[in-house]
């Protein structure tokens, strides 16, 4: 009985031991995570400058069309440019990149981790190791998304508030125009009565 108990036990470590490495692998191989286990090729670097890289890491992702072609390998901050100089290392088989191809900060998963996609121009020049890429487009902030919406949004309220109180100005205008109205025909009614009345007691002293 005591021996199946320890057998027991070691089964069971064993078991959540290989968990932990589990864990530990795929917490490597996660975008951004910079801690990917790959197989050594050949690479070669290129430099893109972003105004803002939002959430990007190290370890992130470059793709093509959707498909890897290499990572970040360096984030570093450009004193002179005032821009964030991020190094890409692409994969050799992939050297016939146009010098001027675009490259942008997009979101991908539900994780919603950060990756450069590079969309290919038309240049018959490529890409080689120390080649910066001039057209890029810097990560799209959510928190600046949602600030302009509330601010679209509160200017809508206002414009649409100081429409209302013009159209109740006017509104008002016409209900004093409606009363003069009411006042001159209520002018003229008497007027038409009084001269009624002369009219009849002038016929009453002839007769």
């Amino acid at each position: 009985m005591a021996q199946a108990n320890r057998s027991m036990e070691i089964g069971t470590g064993l078991f959540v031991l290989l968990g932990f490495a589990s864990l530990g692998f795929l917490t490597t191989q996660l975008p951004g995570s910079g801690l990917q286990i790959q197989r050594a090729t050949k690479t070669y670097a290129v430099v893109a400058k972003f105004d803002d890289i939002g959430g990007l890491k190290v370890g992130a992702p470059v793709a093509m069309a959707g498909v890897r072609v290499g990572q970040v390998t360096a984030v570093v901050y450009d004193t002179s440019a005032y821009k964030a100089a991020v190094t890409l290392t692409i994969q050799r088989q992939f050297d016939h990149i146009p010098d001027d191809s675009d490259a942008a900060i997009e979101t991908s998963g539900l994780l919603g981790a950060n990756f450069v996609a590079i969309s290919p121009g038309g240049s018959d020049t490529f890409l080689h190791g120390g080649s910066e890429l001039q057209f890029t487009q810097s990560a799209i902030v959510l928190e600046s998304l949602v600030n302009k919406l509330f601010a679209n949004f509160a200017g809508n309220k206002d414009s649409s508030g100081n429409k209302d109180s013009s159209g109740n100005k006017d509104s008002s205008g016409n209900k004093d125009a409606s009363g003069n109205k009411d006042a001159s025909g209520s002018k003229d009614s008497s007027g038409s009565k009084g001269a009624s009345d002369d009219k009849k007691g002038s016929g009453k002293t002839s007769k």
